[in-house]
């Protein structure tokens, strides 16, 4: 089977996307991360309902793009890599679980941000 490398300019693309992808996950950890603590310290203030509009849009996003996000979309025109982690600089496992870790972590938050609201 003959394999087609990609050319110096789509391996610096799929190198930005990738930058881009992996800034964007950091991004997200914070968000998230700051969410558990803060509905594990009762301190429910604009910074966690703000988390929770960057999580329902990003909720949307892949909604619209199949469960998919959109840069690895773009990422596949550069790249015919079967690994998960493809088009992200993650350990391949946690690329490839990421969404489930994830949203286990989300409805932990949603669970206790309920918690505080209605049962405190």
């Amino acid at each position: 089977m003959k394999y087609n490398y990609p050319s110096r300019g789509e391996e610096r693309k799929l190198t930005l996307i990738k930058i881009g992808h992996t800034l964007i996950w950091v991004f997200f950890n914070i968000v998230i991360f700051y969410m558990l603590y803060a509905v594990i310290k009762n301190k429910l203030d604009i910074w966690l309902w703000l988390g929770y509009g960057l999580i329902f849009l990003e909720g949307i996003i892949l909604l619209i793009f199949n469960k998919m996000c959109p840069l690895t979309i773009m990422a596949r025109k550069y790249s015919s890599s079967q690994k998960y982690n493809f088009d992200i600089y993650l350990p391949e496992w946690l690329a490839r679980y990421n969404k489930q870790i994830y949203s286990i972590i989300v409805l932990i938050i949603i669970s206790l941000t309920a918690y505080q609201l209605f049962m405190k």
